[in-house]
């Protein structure tokens, strides 16, 4: 466990020390957040002038929703999406022998090799617009449902994370993969909204087929008391499964993997 966080500290050490090299990016990067978030809260704004509810979805439970939207994107862009993107371009150079001769888990080094360090401030948005929702919630949230949404939020990040690395281990065999990635950023986008307003079928292919509504809407059904014990047990064994799944088909991968020095 200590090297595990040594590794993350390093990569995000050396992460730092690039971005600092292009320091206007800093501010560009919160214009941008800041526009999309606008963005994001003015559709609610708008919708919520002609209706009180999104479904069964109050305001304040939206602006949650929203705030969480924002968190995992921040955290998607923040590390995953660079380190699956940095695996399949060092695939496809036979370059990830830099990874497997470290003495360190070669998965782990993957996960964590490219850090985009301006990503945290959608972290911090989120976190902000989430609190803010909280704060309009706070006489409908207990301790208990905090609780079921932090862990829900906790399974959601480990099923992003499986689900990825699944995609980016494709690149032992296929090349571009980047394209599949870009299709899953675009098809995100449709978290920003709860699940429970789309059709069944697409309903359907958000919860099982590409697992995004575990990632947004199940932890904020949890926090607000909708969250029923079949949908939560089927979470629970979807972030073991794929964990698992994600693990096993990374090491079939890599007995797969021809690089520079092979």
């Amino acid at each position: 466990m200590k090297q595990f966080f040594l590794v993350i500290k390093e990569y995000f050490r050396i992460g730092l020390l690039g971005e600092m090299e292009y320091r206007a990016n800093f501010f560009i990067q919160i214009l941008e957040s800041v526009i999309v978030l606008c963005v994001s809260l003015g559709s609610l704004a708008i919708i919520f002038q002609h209706t009180e509810t999104l479904g069964d979805w109050l305001p304040a439970q939206m602006i949650v929703l929203v705030g969480i939207y924002t968190l995992i994107g921040g955290v998607i862009n923040f590390m995953i999406s660079p380190s699956m993107e940095r695996l399949m371009q060092d695939v496809r150079q036979g370059t990830l022998d830099f990874a497997l001769t470290k003495p360190a888990d070669a998965q782990l080094l993957v996960s964590v090799s490219r850090f985009e360090i301006w990503k945290l401030i959608d972290v911090a948005l989120g976190v902000v617009v989430v609190f803010i929702g909280l704060f309009r919630l706070r006489s409908e949230v207990g301790v208990g449902n905090t609780a079921v949404f932090l862990f829900s939020l906790l399974c959601g990040a480990i099923i992003i994370y499986s689900f990825w690395m699944i995609l980016a281990t494709l690149s032992f065999w296929f090349i571009k993969v980047e394209n599949i990635l870009t299709i899953f950023q675009s098809t995100y986008s449709a978290a920003r909204w709860p699940v429970s307003i789309y059709p069944f079928w697409l309903r359907f292919g958000l919860t099982f087929i590409i697992p995004i509504a575990f990632a947004v809407t199940v932890p904020v059904e949890g926090l607000i008391g909708r969250l029923d014990e079949a949908l939560m047990l089927t979470m629970v064994l979807l972030a073991l499964g794929l964990g698992v799944v994600s693990r096993r088909f990374w090491k079939y991968g890599l007995s797969h993997y021809s690089g520079a020095s092979a």
